[in-house]
């Protein structure tokens, strides 16, 4: 096994390698925090004096007026006792609270009458977005007057770090961007700002509070299922505190490890992309007799309908001059019995009894089924393995493999006739799906008639090739789900 693998808990089976970021991501979060990520230098200057020094810079802020003594920490000892840390660290290292090393405020919320379309940025919890600021994400701004006056004391200043206090989710984390050289922010987050060394910390903190143990640790859940942080609880959270040579090792460390998982993401969704691109060319390939060869001794399309329906007439095939030996054109009310789902009303559900499908729940799996007991008309009745066209709302199409159903309206049951397999037809409609919203109508929920759904043409090919693409199709699509699924 891969030795990073094996630090990070990636899992290897069967030649593939199965990688969850997510956790990945964790991991590495978890071993910074616990001096396990980077090697400890013991020419390093202990944290220890690290914090003696950030408490001269805090006390003369003190001195100064530029911020206040908390009332807890005016009544105890400078110097904190921990006799309950959730784990010990190395020995250059230390455990503070978080108002040992950096001043915490509240945000503010201020009357509707002071929100202008003009002014100083005013953020969000919306706005925390990937554990960065995102303004331009329905911004909002204060009077200036406001700002500097009843909101001076959530003012933000470059570099200050945001942390939100009431979830779910908690956890969203961000640092104040050189672009808002001003900004304010409101009560569902508090301002994290180190007395010194301010850049180094702010990142060492931001990774500390996203993985996330101490946060945990101290969160109080209401009544409604909210979460929820204090401003005390905020200052009380236990830091443990590296020498700040290691805290920019470690930054660097997290930094190097998040740029290659990053590059790992997207190379996942470019690849997922690629899958559903090529899904989508082998199916127009397929419908236009270019995915698998003709065969000369298969009975061409147009024979086949006539043997069964000596009165068929063709469509007219001057749009497909260069059809493949043995398709011809026939419009799509021509291959199949299209069946209308039953209008059923409110008083028509019931608790118990067969699901009734409606279009939600061929679109989300999760979507709750309304239910009847009563008994209706044989044709309204779906089993496993019927072929279904949503014609509303959302148009596509279906196999169905929920067991015994109804089937509600806005959806077809498509019977298909002999001449054309129905796991054909299948990937047939949804090759066509564009073609289809081309032909619907209506601003809210599009819809096709059956009238223009009937008349629109599609190939039809011989009836063994059909067999012989669905085969095709079945396992190329079987090899790229299991490529999308290891990703």
């Amino acid at each position: 096994m891969n030795s990073n693998c094996a630090v990070f808990g990636c899992t290897i089976t069967n030649r593939n390698t199965t990688m969850d970021t997510k956790t990945l991501r964790q991991k590495i979060l978890d071993l910074a925090i616990h001096g396990k990520l980077v090697p400890q230098d013991p020419n390093d200057e202990p944290a220890s004096v690290l914090l003696e020094r950030i408490k001269v810079e805090k006390e003369r802020l003190i001195k100064e007026g530029k911020i206040k003594r908390s009332k807890k920490s005016a009544k105890t000892s400078d110097t904190p006792h921990y006799e309950n840390v959730p784990f010990e660290v190395p020995e250059s290292w230390v455990w503070c609270r978080l108002e040992d090393i950096a001043y915490i405020a509240s945000g503010s919320t201020p009357d509707k009458t002071c929100f202008v379309k003009e002014g100083i940025p005013y953020i969000k919890m919306y706005n925390l977005r990937n554990q960065e600021i995102d303004f331009d994400y329905q911004p909002q701004y204060i009077t200036e007057e406001i700002h500097n006056s009843k909101l001076q004391r959530s003012r933000t200043e470059v570099g200050d770090l945001i942390m939100n206090i009431v979830g779910p989710p908690l956890g969203k984390l961000a640092v104040i961007p050189a672009t808002l050289p001003q900004a304010n922010f409101n009560q569902a987050a508090v301002l994290i700002r180190p007395y010194k060394y301010k850049e180094d910390l702010v990142l060492y903190l931001k990774s500390y509070l996203e993985e996330m143990s101490e946060i945990n640790s101290i969160a109080t859940r209401g009544s409604a299922g909210q979460v929820n942080i204090s401003l005390t609880q905020s200052q009380n959270m236990r830091i443990p505190l590296p020498p700040l040579a290691e805290q920019q090792r470690i930054i660097a460390e997290i930094s190097k490890w998040f740029a290659l998982i990053n590059q790992i993401e997207q190379g996942k969704i470019d690849l997922q992309t690629i899958i559903k691109q090529t899904k989508s060319k082998i199916l127009d390939l397929a419908i236009h007799g270019k995915l698998v060869p003709q065969d000369p001794n298969d009975e061409p399309a147009i024979e086949l309908l006539k043997r069964i329906n000596p009165d068929f007439t063709p469509c007219d095939n001057g749009h497909y001059a260069q059809l493949p030996n043995g398709w011809t054109t026939i419009k799509v009310g021509d291959v199949a019995i299209y069946t209308n789902g039953r209008a059923f009303k409110p008083e028509d559900w019931m608790r118990q009894g067969l699901p009734i499908i409606r279009i939600q729940n061929l679109n989300d799996k999760s979507a709750s089924y309304n239910r009847t007991s009563q008994t209706y008309e044989s044709r309204y009745l779906i089993h496993n393995g019927d072929l279904l066209f949503a014609w509303a709302a959302s148009l596509g199409t279906y196999v169905w493999n929920g067991g015994k159903a109804w089937l509600n309206q806005h959806i077809f049951k498509v019977e298909p006739y002999p001449f054309i397999e129905k796991q054909y037809l299948y990937h047939v409609f949804k090759a066509m799906i564009t073609e289809f919203y081309t032909q619907s109508h209506g601003s809210g929920m599009v819809h096709i008639t059956k009238k223009q759904f009937e008349n629109i043409k599609l190939l039809l090919p011989p009836l063994e090739e059909q067999k012989r693409i669905v085969q095709t199709l079945e396992q190329i699509s079987t090899k790229l789900d299991e490529i999308m699924e290891s990703l």
